[in-house]
């Protein structure tokens, strides 16, 4: 399977450069304000390189037999609508209410050819969700696609994050080795390299954004890929959120915070921990590279701990949270703007 990974990073490269030509024609452009962290107009939409790539290639993964069906499905449709949603609203402004009701829409798609959530272990007592849990996965798969869009807001960030925790869950995969022999990790492998396509035109320096369609696009597939892994082998959905810790603490603690102050939810802003430090250090690199070394260094640790059943994953994850929790309260995040 070498040649499609290579395949994906080429394809997904040259797209990207394409796309940037035809933002650059169409005066696709993010303009600099007042709440944007880049300085200069900047073309988007690169994103949909990474769409285009990967739901191209999900049937061939298919087969060859690396993926199942149903996750193909959910794969395909949910990350499509959510893309195309992405990509009109990147054309001309959707009003929020419809946006998230074709969040709603997708998500529900999803869940339905995952089967629900499988019993979880929390705090060492095993679960059935039931309905609430296929609620929980709904509002789960909501939130991802949404909190990517909100931190896709420097240099490589959303970029370096999908490829991280989509090679991070490779080894977990590995030191889970589920009984039943399933194979895993080719859609994993197929997305990081369509995203490093990207990135390379994405970081150090932006010269493309990936927009909405490639952002929400990226949450929602790495949600979907989440919750798959979890009827393999349970403990792997604290793998994943321990994986993704960064972009989900910084996220939720930011809009928590502003809704705690009356703040309108899709307001634009640049209160999120990972903005002011790139307020404070003046450069979106050493960001987004203290992010890939978190991941590297602490996060993955732990969840390759809890995949290998060492130690029980909500447990873990708590831990592995604490100092997100406190960079987010150093940083300031969810703080009156002016106060950033």
């Amino acid at each position: 399977m070498l040649w499609l990974i290579v395949a994906a990073f080429v394809v997904a490269f040259g797209l990207t450069a394409v796309l940037r030509r035809y933002a650059l024609r169409r005066q696709l452009l993010d303009m600099p304000n007042g709440r944007s962290s880049h300085v200069v107009p900047t073309p988007r939409g690169g994103g949909v390189a990474i769409v285009a790539v990967v739901v191209a290639l999900l049937p061939v993964l298919w087969l060859y037999e690396a993926v199942n069906a149903s996750l193909v499905w959910a794969l395909f449709g949910a990350g499509l609508a959510v893309a195309l949603l992405g990509f009109a609203d990147d054309h001309g402004h959707i009003a929020a209410r419809w946006r998230l009701l074709g969040h709603f829409v997708a998500a529900m798609w999803a869940m339905f050819w995952l089967g629900g959530l499988p019993a979880l272990t929390l705090f060492g007592i095993t679960l059935e969700p039931g309905w609430l849990g296929n609620l929980l996965g709904l509002l789960f798969l909501v939130w991802m696609l949404n909190l990517y869009n909100f931190m896709d807001g420097i240099d490589g960030l959303a970029s370096v994050e999908a490829i991280g925790v989509c090679l991070g869950v490779l080894v977990c995969y590995a030191l889970a080795a589920s009984s039943d022999g399933a194979r895993q990790g080719d859609v994993e492998l197929l997305l990081a390299a369509a995203v490093a396509g990207f990135c390379c035109w994405n970081f150090p320096r932006a010269r493309i954004f990936m927009g909405d369609a490639g952002s929400g696009f990226l949450g929602i597939v790495l949600g979907i890929l989440a919750l798959g892994a979890a009827w393999v082998a349970p403990q792997l959905l604290w793998s994943w959120l321990i994986l993704l810790g960064v972009f989900i603490v910084d996220a939720t603690f930011t809009l928590l915070r502003r809704l705690l102050r009356g703040e309108a939810v899709y307001q634009a802003h640049r209160s999120h921990a990972y903005q002011a430090a790139a307020r404070r250090f003046g450069r979106h690199v050493p960001v987004t590279v203290a992010v890939g070394l978190i991941n590297v260094g602490w996060l993955l640790p732990w969840a390759a701990w809890v995949a290998s059943g060492g130690v029980e994953g909500a447990t873990a994850l708590v831990i592995a949270y604490l100092p997100l929790l406190c960079l987010c309260i150093r940083f300031h995040a969810g703080a009156a703007e002016a106060n950033t």
